[in-house]
C-alpha cells in the first residue's frame, strides 16, 4: 500500500485491516515510521475502521513528542507486504505452484515433483508462530506528590521471561496528578496479565491503580 492509496477508501481499508492485528504499523512500539503513516492520511478515520481510528488517537496523543519517537521516518516495507496481502482473495497456500502445462509428459511430471518437494520442505522450515499481546497500562499514583520517575523506574523492575516494557509517558489527569502510562509485550503463554498488574500494585506506596488502555494481539 503506497503512501498515494491512503488518500482512497480501499487503502483506509487496508490499513484498518492491517491494524487490526498489529499495535503499531512496524515493530512492538510508536516510532516515526507510524508519524509518517498518521502524516499520510488525508484527514482523521471514522468509527467505520475502528482499528485505524484506535492507532489514530493513540499516535495523535504524543502530540510534540511524535518528533522525539525512534526510528526512520518512512512507509515501511512489511505495511506494503501485508496491506497489499489483505486485499489479495488468494493466500499462499492457493498458488498454483505449476501453471498451465498441456504436455503432460514424464519431464513436467518430474518437474511438478521437484517442485512440490521444495514447497513442502520451505513450508516446514517456517518456525512456530509464539502468541503475543501487546498492552498499554494505566498505572496511577495516589496523588501528586508521588515521585513518578521512582513509580515508573520500580515498574520497569519487573522482569519474567516473555515480557519486554516498551515507551512510556506521563498524562495528566487533573489537579497537577500525572498517570504513567505504559507499554509491553507480552507472550501469552508465559505471562498472566492478571499476575502482571498484582505485581505493580503491589508497589503500595507509589501504585493506587492499574487499568488497561490496549489490549492487541500480535
Amino acid at each position: 500500500m503506497a503512501v498515494g492509496d491512503l488518500k482512497t477508501e480501499q487503502g483506509i481499508k487496508s490499513l484498518d485491516a492491517f491494524l487490526a492485528d498489529h499495535s503499531y504499523v512496524e515493530g512492538f512500539q510508536a516510532s516515526q515510521a507510524d508519524v509518517s503513516v498518521f502524516e499520510s492520511l488525508a484527514k482523521p478515520p471514522s468509527a467505520a475502521t475502528p482499528h485505524l481510528l484506535r492507532w489514530y488517537n493513540h499516535i495523535n496523543s504524543f502530540g510534540d513528542e511524535r518528533k522525539t519517537l525512534p526510528g526512520e521516518k518512512r512507509i515501511p516495507a512489511a505495511l506494503v507486504g501485508e496491506a497489499a496481502a489483505a486485499n489479495n482473495a488468494d493466500d499462499d497456500e492457493d498458488v498454483d505452484l505449476f501453471g498451465s502445462d498441456e504436455e503432460d509428459d514424464a519431464e513436467t511430471a518430474k518437474l511438478k515433483e521437484e517442485r512440490l518437494k521444495a514447497y513442502a520442505e520451505k513450508k516446514s522450515k517456517k518456525p512456530a508462530l509464539i502468541a503475543k499481546s501487546s498492552i498499554v497500562l494505566d498505572v496511577k499514583p495516589w496523588d501528586d506528590e508521588t515521585d513518578m520517575k521512582d513509580m515508573e523506574a520500580k515498574v520497569r523492575t519487573i522482569t519474567m521471561d516473555g515480557l519486554v516494557w516498551g515507551a512510556s509517558k506521563l498524562v495528566p489527569v487533573g489537579f497537577g496528578i500525572h498517570k504513567l502510562q505504559i507499554m509491553c509485550v507480552v507472550e501469552d503463554e508465559k505471562v498472566s496479565v492478571d499476575y502482571l498488574i498484582e505485581e505493580i500494585q503491589n508497589f503500595e506506596q507509589h501504585v493506587q491503580s492499574v487499568d488497561i488502555v490496549a489490549f492487541n494481539k500480535i
